[in-house]
């Protein structure tokens, strides 16, 4: 029971004592006069009678309330209910407050408060009035009652009734009520009054009444949260309004909100004016002041300041509200609005309900508590599971495990939760509710029964309101809980009774009656027993284990079993001593311990692997825990709010391995460097855990078995509940906690709370002793674990812990990867923020004992341990610290004998046969290169680099191997290698090693494969063994003679175990060479399905039988040779003859012969159906040196003249024939650049012979003649004229057109007219999609075209030229391109035949400074400043790369173009070896389908670079010599060219782009000999070119890079593109535009795992190595494998279908005991089938389609991965130019036509199967069967898409039975009834379908339907 009011006060308006400013209150009567003993009277009620302070008034105002609160020094509330009246001020006072106001004008500030309420300033001399108050002063807040109390007194007073006051008031006084229990109370003052008080069910729940709604409807919801988060994040709140009244309901509905978190900070709904400094306080508070005093608040920078008369909320700039975290706040603001304004919901309904009635506004107040109450248990659900009972007895000490409780919501992050669990209000809540036995209430059975229930409504708003509503139910009935009854009656005074004048002023009372009336009472409650009504305790319900507030998916370390499964797999190894096998899943294990739950599981395996708290190990089992241990260690955050830290805090004192005898050395030593150890939070609340434990462990039935020593194990190791000192920190490890049939300390401390009671005093006494006991030893031991982590090894060093980049990170960390260095491992000190100050002026022990010593007196303190404890603890400590320093020395002494196995073993590198390893391993760190994917960057994937490992130097590359020194990668080997004859630049750079950071030196190495080594020598690599690093690498790539290359010293040094071949004899016949070569030659060509009649020699006709003996010779060589030749024998010696067979065999002679390019013969019999001949002349290398053996020259040339016609050339390099067009005819031919007098003499002098003829000037005529012999050779011009005109075009056309002055110019024109000249229309395909619109009659200099400068052509899209006929019809027979530079000043000509195009092109030094800079930009070499995708770019447009591929393809299409319409072309540039090469080969590749099988390509690189004499070895800079003349790669931008074209025709070449990057990567790698050396010449020198004869050949490893592709080609398909399908006569014209371009992967694409993967030795490893590293983690049974992008060779690991399934065959077959099949013939075979199928579907047009399992064929289109479709007449063009072509080309042109039908007809093949249904209309027809067969009804489907007219046997057959190409159908007739036709049908119901090969008779049913299918073949006809 409690007093309904403790005193009553009468205070009324006196005069400031100091005479300043205005009136004071005084308290004129007080009752009782003495204060009651157990509440002293409390001070200062004067001042917040009146808040606004005391005045006089110039009239009567009515009466006022309002309710203020007081806080007393022991945080008690004070409720002074005040009722303010006034009266007519006596003279005194009056004259006094007159004094008071002149003083106040004189005065220039003024009081220190101006009231607006009243006005003060006296008008003419007249009555004031001067407050009283009546107050009274309660513990208990019945603001209602005390109205009407305070109200019946001032009534009896005014209205003067009969009543005694003094009766009142004492009954008032004496009046007690319970304060909780849900009575009512009937009370009446004695004056005829009765009023019921409802007392609340339970006291601990607020009463709002409806101060929440209010302040809801006053400041709207979001304002509400605001305060309402200010409030719980201690922020200092001030509400203002101009009522009293409001401003204490609105502070109490904040703290109502507030529940069941106790406001604890200031706490003043009303604020009297004259304490307004109060409000610069430091600390945070709620306060109400009147907004009168808005003006003083402005200067308050950290005050939220709420206008409830505004409704605004102002929150200043440097104050930081944190919101709730999310999704709670969203869903408590739509709670809110749903219970605010139920109508929100309904609003956009199209028929709204009737009205629903809203709650009331009491109802309201409650369902918005209801609200917020929910949002506490959802933010506090589970709290009780992060409770620490840390004592029980006398008094329960409770510590809450903050950190655990943000772990498991997953709310580390949140600002607000971490905020609101550091305040005052929570260690409040911790206090009074963490108790385990006590009463609850509403909001306890809410956490820990409803949690379930509100996750599940979580997404239902309807049962969310449901659940908000009965809560409310609940929290109005606790204030209601009578609501029916409220009977009261009170007298209040009349209307306006204030304004009349009052009898008399309020009457002095008679204290003696009212203390009377006080003293019976309290004599008659002593007698009383005390109605005490007892409270019911019980245990409070601890409810669900907690879960996060959102389930967040962790990603990527989501805990799936399988990871889970590999820790345990892993440990297991370890312990069972399988050391490999642990190895293997350790990268994986390391990188699964990101994962939250594998970092548990790996704790709860390691407690299962200590018994007796120690487990000792071997040093191996001992590194791999520690690095275990570190790994889980380096992600927890200070506080450890997983708990993995406190989990491996008890293993890293039992793990241990034996140094030497008597020395063990701890794991504790080597996982120091973490951050967690040195936060005082993590060891307070280990420690206050481990307290828990063993305080459950004292209470538990089992007491007596237990051994104390366990208990109160001093520093040895742990208790009982070892692998439980966080069993309820992390509930669901299946620690004792989640054990049903166990009690958790918070039971067993609620039984012991629940008995003490009954305990006899001994017993409680012996408890308590026993508890503090526990508490001291506990303590000890934490002083010796800390000790353990905090000291580090070696305790000589006084290094600081923070000094270490990235402490608690494990690179710092190298003693957790390695363990020697254990030592050195931890830092000693840490910063003051960590609880160690000054560490660098004092040694390490004594920082150590510091911070222990805090550590102890903190927790001992708050524990009740008792002085003298702490006092021996103190004492304990530096010795505990000393003790374990000198263990240490021991330790760290026998350590540094550990054998030194810090450093990771060398991984020695794979090597091919006949690789020596020049250099043993330096050790060196590999650096990032500025390539992005090695390191993990943006593209995500582990950081490879940097890598720690060595560096090898052998006689063939320059080899890095080693491991990521990121452990968390595992241990992936890294291999970075390329071939020394790469190296294009080696620099000296310094650069810090990852993992120490110290400054090392290092080394650059730069390749021209697109490696770069970026290395830094590790420590103990000396300078001078780096220098001879540098030396030998430097020898080995500039040996002085070429012999020193690899290639050339590779045999002589090694012999491979092979069985040797059969010895062939030396020196075969000329016959038996040739009818090899023409087996060769035969064998290659089979390989393509479609013949190429135009480009096979008659004499191939017979291509299955072998050649018949007597049949004569391809080639015959004629020994007689002219006498000016310059032999001097006239016979060949025996050596030359030999010369001369071996000529005969080299690659130009064989395909010289498949041109059917002349014989070398030089009988005149054979001579005249010859206009070529192969001419011996250079056979001893004499004219030419450069050039091949054997040459093309016209059959009229003596070979005498050609030294002549030689001199006019550079390096005598002259033209000669190197390819001839199977249809036009037309050739190409090669040579130098002219010398400058060459030119003059050509041009300037023909015409005008000067009477001495120089020597110049012979050689020029020679050259004359040798060019006309070119041109007559030509069938086209070999008329008696030389000449051609075309009559299409009249001679005016001819003269408009002015020629520019640079050249000759060739000009555009009709195309039309122009193809009419041509013998056969030009066919292949356009790599462009052609404009329809051609452009006609334009002129342009072809030249000045290709240079870039398009004057009149509109530029073509892509880059394709504008059209096959766009040179000017009179076309010359022989182009010449020449350089620009060369042809200046010449005049072109008219009568001459042939034509200079001068090009401009680059020159040789620019191909060698743009390579430079595409080296920089794929391989940076440093990371780039801003990383952006367009910085690559840029690299890449800036070395102009792309820029040089698009004019070589761009010159080469037009040579293309020219040779198609039947001209011949010289190239003649530079020196006539680089780019005369690329181009020539380009053009050839372009123009003739042998070059692009693998076969033809080889044929072309050996006969256009190698016979013709690129300069490999100076262009590479093989050797001393060359070093100053740098790498340019010519060969290699051929290649980038090729790829490109095969980019865009992926179904024209028979090699795959893997090819392109073989051959790029071993042109220059120095391993075979076939590109060594510069010419032919050089060569046969060395004995290089025909040495592979003989017996020689038996012992050698692969000396030919062609030997060696044939050889794998046998076993792999790595070379072959499947997608091969060529079709006919196919020419190429790629798209040449640098948009078109794309940057080739071989310049940017790496593998890691293996090195390049170019040597297919190395690269080939065994599929699965015992000891294999994959990045995948697994019990070794897994099969699955982890791709790594930059690592591993994606190729290799997910092999394209066909590969695989050839691979499975293999495999099957030799499962099946059968000799493998080669995958060659499987492939074929598979197409050959396919290819019959095909036939079978009708498509056979005589000639089978090219294979049809990859349909060819898109016609003019290019057959690139994606297909271009185009409206318009690009079929049309085609057509119009056959039928005007000539009739003799007639065939020709039909098969063409076929083959563009046919290919129409499948364009869609590549994307549908055969067959699926496009029916564009259908229906049935009758069908004359073929000859003799009958008329049959089938159903035919017209499909428009694929252009067909397919047939079927009814309607529902899905099987197709025939075909009819609509490509083919040449007409649709009215056709005529024949034999066996249907009787009933019209015969106008017939028509007849002509297709290239036969009639087809048709029959409608009906004449419209007949009309129908007519009418639709002949639209799908027209639209083709």
């Amino acid at each position: 029971m409690a007093r309904l009011a403790d005193y009553f006060v009468l205070v009324a308006f006196g005069p400031h004592p100091r005479g300043s400013g205005e009136g004071q209150g005084q308290i004129l009567q007080r009752f009782p006069e003495k204060d009651w003993e157990d509440n002293p009277f409390p001070q200062g009620i004067e001042l917040f009678c009146q808040p606004s302070g005391w005045q006089l008034c110039p009239e009567r105002n009515p009466p006022t309330f309002f309710v203020a609160v007081l806080t007393d020094i022991n945080s008690e509330r004070h409720y002074c209910a005040c009722l303010t009246f006034w009266e007519p001020a006596d003279p005194t006072q009056e004259a006094a407050c007159n004094e008071d106001l002149t003083d106040r004008e004189e005065e220039e500030e003024g009081g220190p408060l101006r009231q607006s309420q009243s006005p003060t300033v006296p008008g003419p001399p007249g009555q004031l009035f001067a407050p009283k108050t009546l107050v009274l002063v309660s513990r208990l807040d019945h603001a209602e009652v005390f109205r009407n109390s305070l109200g019946l007194i001032y009534t009896i007073h005014v209205e003067g009734l009969n009543v005694g006051l003094e009766n009142v008031i004492g009954n008032l006084l004496t009046c007690t009520i319970p304060l909780a229990g849900g009575s009512q109370r009937t009370i009446s003052l004695g004056a005829g009054d009765r009023q019921v008080i409802q007392i609340p069910l339970a006291d601990s729940l607020p009463i709002s009444r409806c101060s929440v709604a209010l302040l809801f409807r006053q400041l709207g919801i979001t304002n509400v949260l605001s305060l309402f988060c200010a409030a719980l994040t201690e922020h200092k709140v001030l509400f203002l309004s101009r009522s009293y009244q409001r401003l204490s309901d609105a502070c109490r509905g904040l703290l109502a909100l507030l529940f069941p978190l106790r406001y604890s900070f200031t706490y003043v709904p009303i604020l009297p004016a004259q304490l307004l400094e109060v409000l610069s306080t430091p600390t945070p508070f709620i306060i109400g002041v009147n907004a009168a005093f808005q003006a003083e608040t402005q200067e308050l920078l950290d005050v939220i300041i709420a206008d409830l008369d505004g409704g605004t909320v102002t929150i200043p700039e440097c104050v930081h509200i944190p919101p709730l975290p999310e999704p709670l706040q969203s869903q408590t603001h739509s709670l809110l609005s749903m219970v605010l304004d139920p109508e929100l919901e309904l609003a956009d309904l199209a028929f709204p309900p009737p009205s629903t009635s809203t709650s009331s506004l009491k109802m309201q107040d409650k369902e918005l508590r209801a609200v917020f109450l929910r949002l506490f248990a959802q933010l506090l659900q589970g709290y009780r599971w992060c409770l620490h009972m840390v004592r029980i007895h006398p008094e329960p000490v409770i510590r809450f495990h903050k950190a655990a409780f943000l772990g498991q919501r997953g709310l580390v992050e949140d600002d607000f939760l971490m905020k609101v669990l550091e305040g005052m209000a929570f260690a409040g809540f911790v206090s009074e509710r963490g108790v385990p036995y006590r009463p609850i209430d509403l909001f306890d059975e809410l956490v820990a029964h409803d949690v379930a229930r509100m996750r599940a409504d979580e997404n239902h708003p309807q049962r969310v309101l449901r659940h908000v509503k009965e809560l409310a139910e609940q929290l109005y009935k606790n204030e209601n809980p009578y609501p029916a009854v409220a009977m009261h009656k009170v007298q209040k005074p009349g209307e306006a009774s204030h304004l009349r004048r009052a009898p008399r002023p309020f009457p002095r009372l008679d204290e003696g009656t009212v203390q009377w009336i006080v003293d019976q009472a309290t004599a008659k409650l002593q007698g009383a027993p005390p109605a005490v009504k007892a409270e019911k305790k019980t245990t409070v319900p601890s409810g669900p284990p907690m879960t996060a507030i959102l389930e967040r998916s962790s990603g990527l370390h989501g805990n799936s079993a399988r990871r889970l499964e590999v820790v345990r797999n892993c440990i297991s190894y370890v312990f069972e001593g399988k050391m490999l096998e642990a190895k293997k899943l350790l990268p994986a294990v390391l990188r699964a311990l990101k994962g939250r739950a594998a970092r548990r599981c790996l704790a709860q395996e390691l407690h299962l692997h200590v018994q007796q708290n120690r487990a000792v190990l071997d040093h191996q089992q001992f590194d791999f825990v520690v690095r275990m241990m570190n790994c889980c260690l380096q992600d927890c955050t200070s506080l450890d709010e997983h708990g993995i830290a406190a989990a491996l805090l008890p293993l890293v004192t039992a793990f241990c391995r034996k140094l030497s005898p008597g020395v063990t050395q701890f794991a504790y030593s080597c996982v120091q460097e973490h951050v967690v150890w040195s936060t005082p939070q993590f060891w307070e609340a280990m420690f206050y855990g481990d307290v828990q434990t063993h305080i459950r462990a004292l209470y538990l039935e089992p007491a007596e078995d237990q051994d104390p020593s366990q208990v109160r194990r001093g520093s040895l190791g742990q208790g009982p509940g070892a692998s439980l000192a966080v069993a309820h920190l992390l509930p669901r490890q299946g620690g004792e906690v989640s054990a049903q049939n166990e009690s958790s300390a918070l039971d067993v401390a609620s039984e012991q709370r629940r008995l003490w009671p009954t305990l006899s005093r001994e017993k409680q006494q012996e408890l308590v002793q026993k508890e503090e006991s526990t508490v001291f030893s506990q303590a000890i031991h934490y002083a010796n674990r800390m000790s353990y982590l905090l000291l580090p090894l070696d305790s000589s060093k006084s290094r600081l812990l923070r000094d270490r980049a990235g402490l608690g990170d494990l690179e710092s960390a190298s003693n957790s990867l390695v363990t020697n260095s254990m030592a050195g491992s931890v830092a000693e000190s840490y910063d003051t923020e960590s609880g160690f100050e000054d560490a660098e002026s004092c040694d390490v022990a004594g920082a150590v004992v510091r911070f222990i010593n805090r550590f102890v007196d903190k927790v001992c303190t708050e524990s009740g341990v008792t002085s003298d404890h702490l006092k021996g603890l103190h004492v304990m400590v530096p010795d505990i610290v000393q003790m374990h320093i000198e263990t240490l020395e021991a330790v760290h002494r026998e350590s540094k004998r550990l054998p030194p196995i810090q450093k990771p073993k060398l991984l020695r590198p794979r090597l091919l046969p006949g690789e020596e390893c020049v250099l043993d391993g330096l050790r060196v760190y590999l650096l990032p290169d500025g390539r992005e994917e090695g390191t993990g960057g943006s593209g995500g994937g582990p950081a490879l680099l940097p890598a720690e490992g060595a560096v090898f130097l052998t006689t063939y590359r320059v080899i890095f191997t080693g491991m990521p020194t990121d452990p968390l990668v595992g241990e992936q080997v890294v291999v970075r290698s390329f071939p020394v004859a790469a190296l294009t630049k080696e620099k000296r750079i310094n650069v810090q090693t990852p993992v120490e950071q110290l400054l090392q030196d290092g080394l650059q190495l730069r390749s021209c494969t697109f490696q770069l080594l970026k290395m830094a020598f590790d420590e103990e690599v000396g300078s001078d063994s780096a220098e001879l690093f540098r030396k030998q690498l430097h020898k080995l790539r500039y040996p002085p003679d070429v012999r020193g290359t690899f290639a050339l010293t590779l045999g002589s040094m090694h012999t491979p175990g092979r069985p040797p071949r059969v010895a062939k004899d030396k020196g075969p016949s000329l016959r038996t060479l040739s009818r090899n070569l023409v087996k060769n030659a035969k064998k290659t060509i089979g390989r393509q399905y479609v013949t190429r009649k135009k480009y096979n020699p008659p004499s191939w006709e017979h291509r299955g039988q072998p050649p018949l003996e007597d049949q004569e010779d391809e080639i015959s060589v004629s020994e007689e040779l002219e006498p000016s030749t310059l032999t001097p024998s006239s016979a060949l010696k025996p050596s030359d003859r030999m010369t001369m067979s071996s000529l005969v065999e080299r690659a130009c002679c064989r395909d010289y012969q498949r041109l059917g390019l002349g014989t070398l013969s030089s009988s005149l019999s054979r001579a005249k159906s010859e206009p070529f001949r192969i001419s011996p002349v250079n056979r001893m290398y004499a004219i030419c040196r450069s050039y091949p053996g054997l040459l093309i020259v016209p059959q009229s040339i003596q070979d005498n003249a050609l030294q002549r016609v030689s001199r006019c050339y550079r390096q005598n390099r002259f033209p000669v024939v190197c390819w001839r067009s199977g249809r036009s005819k037309a050739v190409l031919l090669r040579s130098g650049g002219l010398h400058g007098k060459g030119v003059v003499g050509l041009f300037k002098a023909q015409n005008a012979p000067s009477p001495g003829q120089s020597q110049a000037d012979s050689s020029s005529l020679e050259q004359e003649k040798y060019l006309q012999a070119v041109v007559s050779s030509m069938p086209r011009y070999a008329d008696a004229s030389g000449r051609n005109t075309l009559s299409g075009f009249s001679s005016a056309h001819m003269s408009s057109h002015v020629p520019s002055p640079r050249a000759r110019v060739t000009t555009l024109s009709n195309p039309m007219a122009a193809s009419a000249s041509r013998r056969t229309a030009p066919r292949g395909k356009w790599g462009s999609v052609r404009a329809s619109g051609r452009s006609s009659g334009l002129s342009t200099d072809v030249g000045s075209r290709l240079a870039g400068r398009d004057m009149l052509a509109p530029p073509q899209a892509n880059g394709a030229l504008p059209d096959p006929g766009f040179l000017r019809p009179q076309r010359a027979a022989l182009y010449i391109i020449g350089d620009k530079a060369q042809l200046k000043g010449v005049r072109p000509d008219p009568l001459q035949q042939w034509e200079l195009v001068p090009i401009e092109v680059f020159e040789v030094r620019q191909v060698k400074a743009s390579f430079k800079k595409l080296l920089k930009a794929c391989v940076p070499g440093c990371v780039p400043a801003e990383l952006s995708p367009t910085s690559f770019l840029r690299s890449l447009e800036e070395s102009e790369w792309l820029v040089q591929i698009h004019k070589l393809l761009q010159v080469s299409v037009l040579v293309v173009e020219l040779l198609d319409s039947g001209s011949s072309v010289l190239v003649s540039l530079e020196d006539g070896w680089d780019i005369t090469t690329q181009v020539v080969s380009l053009v050839q590749l372009l123009s003739d389908p042998f070059y692009r099988t693998l076969e033809g390509f080889r044929l072309l690189v050996e006969k256009e670079w190698l016979s013709f004499g690129h300069r490999f070895s100076h262009r590479g800079a093989h050797t001393l010599a060359g070093q100053s003349s740098g790498f340019t790669p010519v060969f290699l931008q051929f290649l980038d060219c090729v790829y490109q074209i095969h980019l865009q025709f992926p179904m024209e070449f028979e090699f795959s782009p893997f090819y392109l990057k073989f051959l790029g990567y071993h042109h220059v790698s120095r391993r075979f000999r076939t590109f060594l050396l510069d010419s032919d010449y050089e060569r046969i020198e060395l004995g290089l070119l025909y040495e592979e004869k003989g017996e020689r050949k038996a012992q050698q490893v692969c000396r030919s890079v062609w030997e060696y592709v044939d050889r794998l080609s046998k076993r792999t398909p790595v070379f072959y593109n499947y997608m091969y399908a060529p079709e006919d006569t196919e020419v190429l014209r790629p798209y040449s535009n640098v948009s078109n371009l794309k940057v080739w992967d071989f310049y940017t694409e790496e593998t890691l795992a293996e090195g390049p993967p170019y040597d297919w030795e190395l690269a080939q490893g065994p599929p699965e190595p015992p000891e294999e590293d994959r990045p995948d983690g697994g019990a070794p049974q897994s099969r699955r494998r982890v791709v790594w992008p930059c690592y591993d060779s994606r190729p290799r690991a997910q092999p394209d279908a066909i590969s695989r399934l050839l691979e499975e065959l293999q495999k099957l077959e030799t499962e099946l005991g059968r000799p493998p099949e080669r995958w060659k013939d499987t492939w074929d075979r598979v197409k050959a089938s396919q290819r019959l199928e095909g036939r079978s579907h009708g498509r056979s047009d005589g000639r089978g389609t090219p294979s049809s399992l990859l349909v060819s064929s898109v016609p003019h289109h290019r057959r690139s991965l994606g297909v271009y479709l185009q409206e318009g007449p690009v079929g049309s063009t085609l057509s119009l130019s056959l039928d005007q072509s000539d009739q003799s080309s007639g065939s020709t042109a039909s098969s063409s036509r076929q083959a563009a039908c046919r290919s129409a007809s499948t364009l869609y093949s590549q994307f549908q199967t055969a067959e699926s249904e496009n029916r564009s209309y259908e229906g049935t027809l009758y069908k004359k069967g073929a000859f003799m067969k009958p008329w049959k009804a089938r159903w035919f489907v017209l499909d428009k898409t694929k252009h067909q007219l397919r047939y079927y046997d009814h309607r529902v057959d899905k099987e197709c039975k025939g075909v009819i190409d609509l490509a083919e159908v040449e007409a649709v007739v009215p056709g005529t009834p024949t034999m066996g036709a249907p009787k009933t049908v019209d015969e106008k119901a017939f028509f007849d379908v002509k297709t290239t090969r036969r009639v087809y008779n048709f029959c409608a049913q009906d004449v419209p339907s007949a009309q129908q299918w007519v009418d639709q073949i002949q639209g799908c006809l027209s639209d083709a």
